[in-house]
Formats: structure tokens, C-alpha cells, sequence
């Protein structure tokens, strides 16, 4: 998985007097936590921030603190504003190389199903997946082949297999299927209704 840079400054005070200052200088407040490290308060900028939270890309965010802590980590919740969609907190988790990371990794669904040659249509239900890899062994995306699909059939988490790599997801959650138009399902009708006359 590709990893992004993000610089961030320490703060001291976290009530809201101090947060909303942060906020007024562009700034977005952020805590990271995880790996036993004790719970270090920092902000971010704004715009810098954009490039993790505004993009269907995942990163392994490497964080560099201005008092020379830092480290690996993930995002591991975003509070936004309920009308600008601006970001307001951060959580990130600490991670490193000797264990399994948790992350979302977009899907990509490929291919040319079977069920929309024959005049179906392509529904993609999925854009993310939780996933668990060593963080050497994250992929950057999880390519679902749409192919062998048929009208009528989906693909779901619990179908997917990928080396080195566990789907958290729950298996039951839908990838993508392949649906029948109204110019299928008359079709099929008619054919229907022409078989019983002969």
C-alpha cells in the first residue's frame, strides 16, 4: 500500500476554547493512539488533510510530529460538519510492520459480466472493504472480475480470496450483481407467453 506524508503540530490544550482556535487557524485537531504509545494530542492542516480524507484512495499515513515523534499509522475516524463536510477531529492508529493492520481499501470490479451481455445491468453495492494484512503484504486495491456473473447473481465479501490478506467485512456484503432491465424481463415474458402457444 502507498504511504502519504503528513506533518502535524503538538498541542498542549484540549478543551474547547483551545479547539476552536486550532480550527480558526485552519488547522484540523487530531489524536493518535495504538502500538501502547500514550495518547498524543496534534493538529493538521486543513488542506493537507484533504489529500487522506477527500480521495477513494487508502494510505498508510506516515506522521511526522514537530517535536520528532511520529510514526505509521491509519485513519481511524473522521468527525465531519454536518453541512460544510469539513473535517473537524481526527483519530489515527499507530501501526507497524510486526502486526496485522486494519484499513478500508477500495474495490475495483473488472471485466465484462456475463449477465450484461446477455442485457442486464451492472450494480456496484461496494466501494471499500475492511481488510487485515501485515502492512507489507496491504494491497492498494481489491479487484473483483465482474465476468463469470450472470442475471440474477452477485458477488459477495465471503467470495473473495486474496493472498495474504483477510476481508473483516462482513461476508455477506454485496460486491456487485448483475440486475435484470425491464427489456430483459419483457423479453423473457414474451418468450414465456410465445412458448405456451405453441
Amino acid at each position: 500500500m502507498k504511504h502519504i506524508e503528513l506533518n502535524g503540530q503538538i498541542r498542549e490544550a484540549s478543551n474547547k476554547a483551545a479547539v476552536k482556535a486550532v480550527r480558526r487557524a485552519g488547522q484540523v485537531p487530531c489524536n493518535i493512539y495504538g502500538l501502547g504509545m500514550e495518547n498524543i494530542l496534534f493538529s493538521v492542516d486543513a488542506q493537507d488533510l484533504k489529500t487522506i480524507t477527500h480521495t477513494p484512495n487508502s494510505y498508510i499515513i506516515d506522521l511526522k510530529l514537530n517535536d520528532g515523534r511520529g510514526g505509521c499509522a491509519v485513519l481511524h475516524e473522521v468527525q465531519y460538519h454536518p453541512v460544510t463536510d469539513e473535517a473537524l477531529h481526527v483519530d489515527f492508529l499507530a501501526v507497524g510492520t510486526e502486526k496485522p493492520v486494519t484499513i478500508e481499501v477500495p474495490v475495483l470490479v473488472t471485466g465484462h459480466a456475463e449477465g450484461v451481455k446477455m442485457g442486464g445491468k451492472l450494480l456496484v453495492s461496494s466501494r471499500k472493504l475492511r481488510v487485515s494484512a501485515m502492512m507489507d503484504k496491504l494491497p492498494d486495491i481489491l479487484e473483483v472480475d465482474s465476468t463469470p456473473l450472470k442475471i440474477g447473481k452477485q458477488i459477495v465479501a465471503g467470495d473473495l480470496n486474496y493472498e495474504g490478506v483477510t476481508i473483516v467485512s462482513p461476508k455477506a456484503t454485496i460486491i456487485c450483481s448483475v440486475r435484470p432491465t425491464r427489456a430483459t424481463q419483457q423479453a423473457k415474458m414474451e418468450a414465456q407467453q410465445t412458448g405456451k402457444k405453441k
